[in-house]
């Protein structure tokens, strides 16, 4: 089991996420443990990129509960296509949302937060939860972090 991430220190995002995906697997490895596991994600991203919030909601009896995450206190509850979430678990799809201010019927858990990204994650076809992801800068989020979160959240084993 690993116990320390390599940072690193590059400005680049995809050389970013070619450090960081295998020390997530390497967390992950052996751990069937789904709280650890999510834990840990949420903490290795944060970590990586320093971004404002970074966790999961999972599917519980038709709407999306809080789950392991890293940042301020966050939103407990989300309904079914309601704001980024809820409309990333309601499509079954990947949203990136370049100004929350933007998004028709976004949620703000924090004032802070200026764009996100919202990704599924999927069991047997089905979504059981999402990758949240907030930044306090505009247009963070682009299709590279799109492509290794979704290789990321792959990994996780419900």
């Amino acid at each position: 089991m690993a116990e320390d991430l390599n940072i690193t220190a590059s400005t680049d995002k995809t050389e970013q996420y070619t450090t960081l995906v295998p020390q997530i697997e390497a967390l992950l490895y052996g751990e069937p443990d789904l709280v650890a596991n999510l834990a840990n994600i949420s903490a290795a991203l944060k970590e990586q990129f320093k971004w404002f919030w970074v966790g999961f909601y999972l599917v519980k009896d038709n709407e999306l509960v809080l789950g392991p995450f890293q940042g301020p206190v966050a939103c407990t509850r989300i309904a079914l296509g309601k704001g980024v979430c809820g409309t990333a678990w309601q499509q079954a799809q990947t949203i990136i949302v370049p100004d929350v201010d933007a998004f028709p019927g976004h949620i703000a858990c924090s004032s802070l937060s200026r764009s996100e990204i919202v990704v599924p994650v999927f069991h047997n076809g089905e979504v059981v939860a999402v990758l949240d992801v907030d930044s306090e800068l505009l247009d963070q989020f682009n299709e590279t972090d799109a492509l290794y979160l979704e290789q990321i959240v792959k990994l996780v084993k419900f």
